[in-house]
């Protein structure tokens, strides 16, 4: 027996370092892991840097992209200025010409240091306020400019072989522009006898068409090459920037408020602009804390599983555990409870086969006490038996019509002898006009002895059984009754499983199987009844075995 313990409490080791090993250990190193590349990632912020960079890149190719596009428009103008050899009046022309073919110019103009400056405005444009105040600033100021700048700026177009540009903040009735103009030379022109020409753009146009189409090309094509978070350019004054108050004079859609991630300077054409990238509607930081709350929320959703999973499995291990000791109780029970009957069997039958019994009486006590212990013998085998079939699915009933009075009463009978052996008082309160039912007659007695002897085993002190049989609304109810040890109320949804056996010390030091009352739940369960238990702890307790009266089980196999 200690051997045995042994044995079962190194297994019970042997099955928790296990699981220690195998679950335990690599779930702690799965979560100290994560949670350590987590806390790296947080600190070194390797998102929002890579973002950043991905960003920049983004920005770098739409400059290339705008410039491309800017410098396309510029040819198209440079190609269209009036020669220089024209006089004043067919320059004049000339420049109102080239005005009226490109919409997209708010003013035109050619310079040079013999014959002065030329300067026109937009046609249709002239009656706005604006461009008049804007005509009579720039006819005003770029003569003087020109009269000081123009021998240098003649050599700086020569040495760029492309335009010159120039960025300045203008009105509209609309709001804020942007004036952007360009200077043009001639390839005869020199220093010596400058000559510049030159336009400038609308700055309704630039910022209402020019910017926002080149800017959502952008933001398409960033789109359609990576999905994921949509981004947003917009095109701000660099100054602006420096003062902290970015007015943007033009976004891509989906800009909304907010400041730029990443900004970068225009390098050359436009000089004096910036431009300005960020997620629609998110930023970097926020995303990378998103990105850290969802692995946080699936490193704590993938820990809880490991430990509801090590729950479970403790669970159902422990319940494996119980069930293999219950199983082991049993077969030692089994032995006991076998060993019992066969051994006072043997010795009543060597003493009346060796004669030492003389008289009549004694030998009829003697063959009685065999055929008894005979009975409970082949009750206790039943018992295994039909709890074998049921576990094989095999369990099979005989339904007949039977009068349950007279079993009742019968079952009694043969069991009163030993009842009355025990010191009990039986109370018999049997209705017989109770009516016939359908049933297997030797399972509804099993299931009869099976309760009753339960009751002689756990009533030590009050000896009392009272067995009852009564109709009640549509079904017939077979009580039983005694005054013994009681069960717990946690304990009285449990005594019905297999195995079972109460904690109480009284029923761990009385042998038996637990499959009684697991039998008669099946039992009853088969014949289309119910088994219900009403006792209180130290008072006794009642088994209600309650069966239809109408009900008829079609199937006679029964798993």
């Amino acid at each position: 027996m200690k051997k045995r313990k042994l044995l079962g409490g190194f297994n019970r080791f042997r099955l928790i370092l296990t699981l220690i090993v195998a679950v335990l250990l690599p779930a702690a190193a799965l979560i100290v892991v994560n949670f350590y590349q987590l806390r790296t990632f947080e600190r070194d912020k390797v998102l929002e840097a890579m973002i950043h960079r991905d960003f920049q890149e983004v920005l770098a190719i739409t400059e290339k992209n705008i410039d491309k596009k800017a410098l396309s428009m510029v040819e198209e103008v440079t190609s269209q200025l009036p020669s220089p050899d024209l006089s004043e009046e067919e320059k004049g022309k000339a420049l109102d010409e080239l005005l009226i073919n490109n919409p997209t110019l708010a003013h035109a103009f050619i310079w040079d240091e013999q014959d002065g400056m030329v300067f026109r405005s937009q046609p249709s444009q002239l009656s706005d306020e604006y461009v008049r105040k804007e005509h009579d600033r720039l006819s005003e100021m770029l003569p003087g400019w020109f009269g000081i700048e123009g021998k240098m700026m003649v050599e700086m177009i020569h040495s760029k072989s492309r335009p010159l540009f120039y960025a300045d903040k203008t009105k509209r009735a609309e709001g804020g522009g942007y004036l952007w103009t360009i200077f043009h030379t001639y390839p005869n022109t020199t220093k010596d006898k400058p000559v510049i020409a030159g336009a400038t753009f609308d700055p309704c146009f630039i910022k209402n068409t020019f910017f926002p189409g080149a800017l959502q090309e952008a933001v398409d094509w960033k789109a359609k090459e990576q999905s994921g978070n949509q981004i947003a350019i917009m095109v701000y004054p660099t100054d602006y920037e420096m003062k902290g108050d970015l007015k943007p004079i033009a976004t891509s859609t989906g800009w909304g408020d907010g400041k730029p991630e990443v900004t970068k300077k225009f390098d050359d054409v436009f000089g004096g602009l910036s431009l300005g990238i960020k997620f629609q509607g998110t930023s970097a930081k926020q995303l990378g804390e998103s990105w850290m709350h969802r692995n946080f929320l699936i490193l704590g959703i993938l820990s809880a599983l490991i430990v509801i999973g090590l729950i479970l499995t403790k669970h159902v291990v422990s319940k494996e555990m119980a069930l293999a000791k219950l199983k082991s109780d049993f077969v030692s029970n089994v032995s006991h409870e076998l060993r019992t009957p066969l051994a006072l069997i043997r010795l009543y039958a060597e003493t009346l086969e060796l004669g030492r019994i003389t008289t009549k009486e004694k030998k009829h006590d003697y063959y009685k006490i065999i055929r008894k212990e005979s009975e409970r013998l082949t009750g206790l085998i039943n018992n295994i038996l039909d709890f074998s079939r049921i576990e094989a699915g095999h369990k099979e009933y005989e339904f007949r019509e039977t009068d349950i009075a007279d079993l009742v009463r019968n079952t009694l009978d043969s069991y009163r002898y030993q009842i009355e052996q025990q010191g009990f008082t039986l109370k018999e309160e049997i209705d017989v006009t109770v009516p016939t039912l359908f049933l297997d007659r030797e399972a509804i007695a099993r299931a009869l002895l099976n309760l009753m002897n339960n009751a002689l085993k756990y009533s030590p002190n009050e000896k009392f059984l009272d067995v009852k049989l009564y109709r009640e609304n549509g079904t017939v109810k077979l009580e039983i009754e005694d005054r013994g040890i009681g069960i717990t109320r946690r304990e009285q949804t449990k005594i019905f499983e297999k195995f079972y056996r109460t904690g109480d010390p009284l029923v761990h030091n009385t042998k038996g199987s637990g499959l009684g009352l697991s039998l008669v739940r099946h039992i009853t369960d088969a014949h289309g009844g119910s088994i219900a238990v009403d006792s209180t702890p130290g008072k006794g307790s009642k088994f209600i075995l309650c069966l239809p009266v109408n009900g008829k089980v079609v199937s006679h196999n029964h798993a």
